[in-house]
């Protein structure tokens, strides 16, 4: 196991580091990051020559990435088109994103699977139907719809309760609030509503998932054997058929996690948080060269770290499955 992981990691290195010249490459083509201070006469030739050479902007691309690679392996992520660095904004973006997108996964997943299951053993029924509309209703909701009404129910519900306890913008929490209480009911508050329509689109693409995978594997012969042999239902669905049902999902779950924490660019600006999603959308707006390719460094590691966790389990939901 450890031999296969260290092989996957050594061979995603590459992978990474092509990735993240093309990025490079493209965000420096994609306009002039100086160019406000250009524009503004104000700003001396002096200050902009500066900055310049901050952001090396006179010397090749190719020298300019080989200057960020070699200082990112000594941990140092450069600095933005104002001459912050670019670390603190990234951790602090990355927290808020892993905040709601971890949360929202654990719950969507658990109900994927309660609904997907129970869909799969009562095929055909009231509860399968119903399910099976709900699911493909939700997925077609525009996620800046669903958000924008989610908004609207809970500025009502405030209304009614006579408090203010959902959010309906910002990420919550700050300096400005004091006491770990305080704190703890402003993220709570802020979270409800964006986690709440990141679960509703996430479940329904995951109970999908889950019932056909489920179905599949009620219908092989090792699940007609076990019922053969006199197993109880529960045994049969939750022993034999779930397990391996659960590995098709598996790479799903993975791979839509390690894309998502990218940043739920949408929900992110519809409930105006400052995760990675508004990272990105800044530093594209602004050609900020340095940013841009930090985010995509810890994308891209996020998306290789949980393919190989899939992997890991998948040996861990089948024994037949051997990683060497």
């Amino acid at each position: 196991m450890l031999k296969f992981v260290i092989r996957r990691l050594l061979v995603s290195v590459p992978v990474i580091f092509v990735s993240s010249m093309l990025v490079f490459w493209l965000a420096t083509q994609s306009g002039d990051p100086l160019a406000p201070l250009r524009q503004n006469p104000r700003i001396s030739r002096a200050t902009i020559a500066a900055r310049e050479s901050q952001l090396h902007l006179r010397e090749p691309i190719v020298q300019r990435y080989v200057g960020w690679i070699k200082g990112v392996v000594r941990g140092d992520l450069g600095v933005d088109v104002q001459g912050n660095p670019v670390w603190p904004q990234l951790w602090r973006a990355m927290k808020i994103s892993l905040r709601l997108l971890v949360f929202t996964l654990i719950l969507s997943v658990l109900l994927a699977l309660a609904v997907g299951v129970f869909s799969a053993v009562r095929q055909y029924s009231v509860f399968d139907y119903s399910s099976t509309f709900t699911s493909f209703l939700f997925y077609s909701l525009p996620v800046f719809w669903l958000g924008a009404l989610l908004k609207e129910g809970g500025i009502r519900l405030n209304q009614s309760l006579g408090i203010r306890f959902i959010q309906t913008v910002g990420s919550g929490g700050g300096p400005d609030i004091k006491g770990f209480g305080n704190q703890l009911y402003s993220i709570a508050g802020s979270t409800v509503l964006p986690a709440l329509s990141l679960i509703i689109i996430s479940y329904a693409g995951y109970s999908r998932y889950v019932r056909a995978s489920m179905l599949d594997t009620l219908g092989s012969d090792y699940v007609r054997t076990a019922r053969a042999k006199g197993l109880r239902q529960r045994r049969v669905v939750l022993a034999h058929a779930m397990r391996n049902a659960l590995i098709p999902v598996t790479t799903v779950v993975a791979l839509d996690f390690g894309t998502v924490i990218a940043g739920a660019v949408v929900t992110e600006t519809v409930f105006q948080w400052r995760g990675m999603g508004s990272l990105f959308l800044k530093a594209a707006s602004n050609s900020d060269v340095y940013t841009i390719g930090a985010y995509l460094l810890v994308t891209a590691s996020f998306v290789v770290v949980f393919n190989l966790v899939a992997d890991v389990v998948y040996a861990l939901l089948d024994p037949r499955i051997r990683l060497e």
